[in-house]
């Protein structure tokens, strides 16, 4: 596993945590970085990605409370979780991906996941 992730934790309704992943260079600086999370019985999905140039996307549950940042210094992608709900209780998962083209001019999509860390939120 090349991406280190952390911050995983049980905190009440109202809440904040920070997850943090680590990539390796080669990853951090040719990747767009960002969080899914699965709940039990849910699918994966999207919590928020930042592109090498900043540009980011949030999952449409988001709603203004997390911020996703990057620390280019440090090769590390940072998720700030405010105000915490029930229903974000999942495992986290950091993700790295990047589209190359393959040698017949297909776009093919390469993921990095890392090994998750489970966020509780308690009501």
């Amino acid at each position: 596993v090349q991406l280190q992730a952390s911050g995983g934790g049980l905190v009440q309704a109202g809440g904040s945590l920070t997850l943090s992943c680590a990539a390796p260079e080669s990853i951090f600086t040719t990747n767009v970085m960002g969080w899914h999370r699965q709940a039990p019985g849910k699918e994966r999905e999207l919590v928020a990605r930042i592109t090498r140039s900043g540009s980011i996307d949030y999952g449409y549950f988001v709603k203004g409370r997390f911020t996703i940042s990057r620390d280019d210094t440090q090769n590390t992608v940072r998720l700030i979780m405010n105000n915490l709900e029930p229903e974000d209780t999942a495992v986290y998962y950091c993700n790295a991906f990047r589209i190359d083209t393959d040698p017949v001019g297909k776009r093919v999509r390469f993921d990095h996941w890392g090994q998750g860390t489970l966020v509780t939120v308690s009501s």
